[in-house]
């Protein structure tokens, strides 16, 4: 599964060499990779709770949509599969109509906290609610409101991680909400330490008789 061979194409690669970089990414095409997503991959998935799907129209003109949800709403079927179960939403149907002609798609999944970028390449399939009962039952979701229109499947055929350049740290609320808890937490505990040392030098003091 190795993302330079598959996206890099031979015009991609006569600008590489005109601004210098072929030498380098040549020998990243060369390179031996997993067959598949690693923990890595998987443990950072789960935690994301929205991504960005890029898909091809007839027109010509590609179509970027962001897809989101609770946390791990886009889940890994095995280590070349993910699916998800797709929203009702404002019935554009858009990416749902693309990848009827063209099921070459490309996911980005962002971790802004942590300045992290996971690229993928896949190729989308369409299945109804009642096409595939064992896959809808491992998509559905607890405690979150929602009604599903159909499925979707992506088939991994690479992916890459991006430098961290140029992302800029933002945080939910529920990540900001932790980390105040965190910051109150120490607050709690550090004052407790300092009531129980008064305590112990009050327990000190002259007329102590112990």
């Amino acid at each position: 599964m190795n993302y330079a061979k598959l996206a890099f194409t031979d015009t991609i690669k006569e600008v590489q060499k005109k601004e210098g970089s072929r030498n380098a990414y040549e020998r990243m095409e060369q390179m031996i990779l997993p067959d598949g997503l690693s923990f890595r991959e998987m443990s950072f998935i789960k935690e994301r709770d929205s991504f960005y799907i890029a898909s091809m129209g007839e027109n010509g003109f590609p179509y970027i949509q962001h897809r989101g949800g609770p946390k791990g709403f886009l889940k890994f079927i095995d280590v070349k599969t993910l699916a998800f179960l797709d929203f009702t939403g404002n019935k554009q149907y858009i990416t749902t109509g693309n990848v009827q002609t063209h099921k070459k798609v490309s996911l980005i999944l962002m971790d802004y906290a942590n300045r992290a970028r996971l690229k993928i390449y896949a190729e989308a399939e369409v299945v109804s609610l009642n096409e595939r009962p064992d896959l809808r039952e491992k998509l559905e979701l607890e405690d979150y409101k929602y009604k599903a229109e159909r499925m979707f499947v992506f088939h991994i055929k690479a992916f890459d991680w991006n430098c961290p350049q140029h992302i800029t740290p933002r945080y939910t609320i529920g990540e900001i909400s932790e980390m105040a808890k965190e910051r109150e937490d120490y607050i709690q505990n550090m004052e407790q330490e300092i009531r129980e040392l008064k305590q112990r030098l009050e327990n000190c003091g002259p007329n102590n008789t112990e």
